[in-house]
């Protein structure tokens, strides 16, 4: 009976996809020292946003990767090299298609409401009168032509 151990492996081994390890730059130009100053080989190995990218990326070994990191490192801080960059980008509404803001979607906000509240006859009741409760003292006479 075979152990746990032996049927990972083996499942392992007959995975049919075989991944090339991405050679390094520094191994292609047969670079031996990493200067802080050569800002052009270290630019290869930062972002657009002038992160340092990723080892599995660049394709370094770990002893390249620390040594073009203290280089980046030590070239900003002489200034040769940005902390980073500010990337130019279009913002989306947030909310949907209609771009909601604080007013929720709606196209006038608060004039929106107050417009609605001028439509609106508000009659004013005279509490002095004894006998003609509800009568309506706006002061328009229907009769007259403004």
């Amino acid at each position: 009976m075979a152990s746990k151990k032996n049927k990972a492996r083996s499942a392992r081994d007959l995975n049919p996809r075989k991944f090339k390890k991405k050679t390094s730059v520094l191994v292609i130009e047969k670079v031996e020292y990493i200067d802080y100053k050569d800002v052009d080989l270290l630019q290869r190995f930062m972002s657009d946003r002038a992160k340092i990218k990723n080892r599995r990326v660049a394709g370094n070994t770990l002893q390249q990767q620390r040594e073009i990191a203290n280089a980046v490192k030590v070239a900003r801080e002489m200034a040769l090299l940005p902390y980073a960059k500010r990337v130019a980008s279009t913002r989306t509404g947030g909310r949907g298609r209609d771009g909601g803001g604080r007013d929720g979607g709606r196209e006038g906000g608060r004039d929106r409401d107050a417009s609605l509240n001028d439509d609106v006859n508000d009659t004013v009741v005279d509490e002095t009168t004894e006998g003609a409760e509800g009568v309506d003292t706006t002061g328009v006479d229907e009769t007259e032509e403004v």
